[in-house]
């Protein structure tokens, strides 16, 4: 289809589709036409709570024309696969993080996609919020003097307190680093450009945990990755960061800072879209205080600047190789804690720009 609002198919109906979809079937310049998922029921009440037309499977939602870009919303270790599927019918894909398991099949998905003539991009777009894009605006316009280091840290008990089945989060894939990491490594990297090197540590403090709240509260299950992790990071530029994921901490905290040559920028909670930027200076008292300039939408304000850079025929923001980028710094990391050794990152990317400050995800851009 040449022009008017993209046709949008969900696949996935978890937790998370809740956020996507009622955003997306908000957003003018989609059209969301079905919500597919291997549980038949999951993806009917999905499609009637937010208003979709269709529901049924993953091959009914792929044979579907009028469908140009899939949201993969599976577990992690689905995301190749289906994504992969996506492309053989001719879908471009929104994937959520990470992109892949491994490096391999990650550049599988985004070889076939350019084989394909199709786009891959994925999560997080978060950096794409308003308090995330204020703050880098700040950043890049000089307001702390050049960017040197910065820390970042994620810090919780864990996810199986509230989530009904956590499992996932604690097998490959996931875990703080692979779940969390790419929220403040993405964050990073539109800050301080691409890593070259990683050094990292980490372990788990349990072998088993018990998920709290939902109809399996009490349910025991085994942890398969590193619980709480810790890194250098280095980046091509110049400049480093500390970085610190846990599910291990009864102190709950989400801290990003960068640290300028003329002052020192405290960013908002990168898991989310909104939030005030504080720069610290040193002639000032007090930090200034920016308030987040800009759109009000979350999750799936990727989905749609990917829609929109498609029909423009520009790059997306949210691209598979910013993805890519920020798995392979990632997997460097767990590959750093295995070896006790620094490991270099082979892969780059070209950081995208800020978005426009007046972009609006509610304007009817895309005439038919």
């Amino acid at each position: 289809m040449s022009g008017g609002p993209v046709g949008v198919g969900v696949i996935g109906a978890g937790v998370v589709s809740n956020h996507y979809l009622e955003n997306l079937t908000r957003f003018p310049d989609l059209n969301v036409r079905m919500v597919a998922d291997l549980v038949a029921e999951a993806a009917s009440a999905q499609a009637a709570k937010y208003g979709v037309p269709r529901a049924g499977t993953v091959a009914e939602l792929l044979a579907d024309p009028a469908i140009e870009l899939v949201v993969n919303l599976t577990v992690p270790a689905a995301h190749v696969e289906v994504g992969i599927a996506a492309l053989e019918a001719g879908k471009h894909v929104w994937t959520e993080k990470p992109l892949a398991l491994d490096r391999e099949t990650a550049r599988k998905l985004l070889d076939r996609a350019r084989e394909k003539g199709l786009r891959v991009a994925g999560a997080p777009d978060t950096v794409l919020g308003a308090g995330l894009q204020t703050a880098r605006r700040a950043v890049e316009t000089g307001r702390i003097g050049e960017p040197r280091t910065a820390l970042a840290m994620f810090q919780t008990p864990g996810p199986e307190s509230w989530h009904p089945a956590p499992e996932f989060l604690y097998a490959p894939g996931a875990g703080p680093l692979l779940d969390m990491g790419p929220y403040y490594l993405t964050a990073l990297v539109g800050l301080l450009g691409p890593v070259r090197r990683v050094t990292g540590a980490g372990g788990r403090t349990r072998a088993t945990r018990v998920i709290g709240s939902g109809p399996r509260a009490g349910t025991e299950f085994a942890v398969a990755v590193p619980t709480t992790v810790t890194a250098l990071v280095e980046f091509e530029h110049g400049g480093s960061a500390q970085l610190v994921l846990s599910f291990d901490s009864a102190l709950r905290r989400a801290l990003l800072e960068v640290n300028g040559t003329d002052g020192t920028a405290v960013l908002p909670d990168p898991n989310y879209f909104g939030g005030a930027t504080l720069l610290h200076l040193p002639d000032q008292t007090e930090p200034a205080e920016l308030e987040p300039r800009g759109h009000g939408a979350s999750r799936g304000t990727g989905t749609l600047e990917l829609a929109r850079a498609l029909r423009a025929g520009v790059p997306e923001r949210a691209s598979g190789e910013l993805a890519y980028h920020v798995l392979d710094t990632l997997l460097a990391i767990e590959e750093s804690i295995v070896r006790g050794d620094p490991v270099p990152v082979t892969s780059t990317v070209e950081v995208p720009p800020p978005l426009p400050e007046d972009w609006d995800p509610y304007a009817s851009t895309l005439s038919t």
